[in-house]
C-alpha cells in the first residue's frame, strides 16, 4: 500500500522546466545574475514589498536579519521552541542567548504575554515563527514591539502566501524570512528570501550576502567595510524559482482548499481539537495541524491505512546546545497532543476524504 505523504516536493512538468534550465546552465553565467534579479522582482511584485532579497537558504535570511539588528554576545533573542532547528541555531551562531517564550496553549504559536514577560535591557529582538503556515498573533506582537522598541523577525519558512491584515506575509515586520527548501510551498531546490522595510537596510543586506562586496562597483574597485558571507542565490536556482512561480497560485490554492476542507470536516470529532486562527490572519496550510488524544495511537491508526502523520519537529529546548531550563507549561501540554496530517498540492479529493473517514472511525 502506497503511503499518502505528509510532505512532497513540487517541480513543474519537464517540458516547462528543462529547456529553461538547459539555457541557463550553458549560458556562461550560472552564479548570481539576471535570473536572480528577475526572480527577486517577481517575488517583490507578488508579495507587495520592493525590498526582497534572495539568498541561498532560509537560514541565511535569518542570519542576515540578525546581523542587521546587531545581535551578538551579551544579547538575548526571545524565540519559540516549537520550530525547525535553524530558527534557534542561527541565533546561537551570533553569540546571542536564545530565551524561549511559551506558546499559546490553543495554537502552539508564540504567546505575546510570555514574550512581554521576558523583555529586558538585553533583549535584542523577538523571533516569531508562523508555524505550519499559521500566522502568529501579530496584532499583539506588533504592540509589544512598538511599546518596547524591540524589532521582530518573522520566520515565515512555513508561511509563504499566508496573510496578515489582508496582505501577504512579508509586509509587516522589519524582517521577514522565507525558505524555498525542497518541501516548501515554493522550492528552488534550496534557497530563501529576506523581506525588509527600508532601502538602507536592503542595500546593506545585499553586501552582507556577498562577502561585503558591492555588486554595483567593479571587483577591483571595491572596499569591504563590513565582512559578509557567501549567501547569494545563483541563476540556476533562480530559474527553477521563476518557473515555479508560474505554477504557484494553483499549488498554494490546493493547500488552502484542503485545509479549509479539514476545517469543516473535522469539526466535532471526538478526541480531536482544531487549531483556531488569530484575528486578521489567513493561513496557507503548509501543514495541517490538529490536537489529538493518544497521539501515538492516532499516528499508528493512520499509518495502518496508508496515511502519514507526524509532529515533525523536536522542540528546540530539548537540544543541549540551548541549555534551557525554563518551564514552558503550555508547550508541555500542546507538544504532547499536536500532529500534522497531509494537506498539500498532491492530495486528491478522494484521499482527503479517506483521511477524514479514517479519523472519524476513531483510533
Amino acid at each position: 500500500m502506497d503511503m499518502i505523504p505528509l510532505v512532497k516536493p513540487y517541480l513543474p512538468p519537464e517540458e516547462k522546466l528543462m529547456d529553461r534550465l538547459k539555457n541557463i546552465l550553458y549560458s556562461g553565467y550560472i552564479s548570481e545574475g539576471e535570473a536572480v534579479y528577475a526572480f527577486e522582482d517577481e517575488l517583490a511584485k507578488l508579495i507587495g514589498n520592493p525590498y526582497c532579497l534572495s539568498v541561498n537558504a532560509g537560514t541565511a535570511a535569518l542570519h542576515i536579519a540578525l546581523m542587521l539588528i546587531g545581535a551578538g554576545k551579551g544579547d538575548e533573542v526571545i524565540s519559540t521552541a516549537l520550530t525547525a532547528e535553524p530558527t534557534n541555531t542561527t541565533i546561537a551562531l551570533t553569540g546571542a542567548k536564545v530565551v524561549f517564550a511559551d506558546v499559546d496553549i490553543h495554537t502552539g504559536l508564540i504567546d505575546p504575554e510570555s514574550i512581554e514577560s521576558l523583555i529586558n535591557e538585553k533583549t535584542k529582538a523577538i523571533m516569531i515563527v508562523h508555524y505550519a503556515g499559521m500566522v502568529c498573533d501579530m496584532d499583539n506582537i506588533n504592540l509589544i514591539s512598538k511599546k518596547y522598541n524591540v524589532p521582530v523577525i518573522e520566520d515565515a519558512a512555513h508561511a509563504f502566501m499566508s496573510k496578515y491584515n489582508g496582505a501577504f506575509i512579508g509586509n509587516n515586520s522589519a524582517y521577514t524570512c522565507f525558505s524555498f527548501q525542497a518541501i516548501k510551498h515554493l522550492t528552488t531546490i534550496d534557497g530563501g528570501l529576506l523581506c525588509l522595510k527600508n532601502e538602507e537596510e536592503y542595500n546593506r543586506a545585499k553586501k552582507l550576502r556577498w562577502f561585503g562586496l558591492d555588486k554595483k562597483i567593479p571587483r577591483l574597485q571595491n572596499n569591504i567595510i563590513e565582512a559578509g558571507y557567501k549567501y547569494h542565490m545563483n541563476n540556476v536556482n533562480a530559474t527553477v524559482g521563476l518557473v515555479q512561480l508560474e505554477c504557484l497560485a494553483d499549488n498554494v490554492q490546493k493547500y488552502v482548499e484542503n485545509g479549509k476542507y479539514y476545517d469543516g470536516a473535522l469539526e466535532n470529532v471526538q478526541g480531536l481539537s482544531l487549531i483556531p486562527y488569530y484575528n486578521n490572519t489567513e493561513p496557507s496550510y503548509w501543514l495541517y495541524t490538529i490536537k489529538v488524544e493518544r497521539r501515538d495511537d492516532f499516528i499508528r491508526k493512520l499509518a495502518e491505512n496508508g496515511i502519514a502523520a507526524s509532529p515533525l519537529h523536536l522542540r528546540s529546548d530539548r537540544h543541549a546546545v540551548f541549555a534551557s531550563r525554563r518551564t514552558l507549561s503550555n508547550l508541555d501540554v500542546f507538544y504532547k497532543a499536536f500532529v500534522h496530517i497531509p494537506c498539500g498540492w498532491w492530495l486528491t479529493k478522494e484521499e482527503r476524504e479517506k483521511i477524514v473517514q479514517v479519523i472519524k472511525k476513531g483510533w
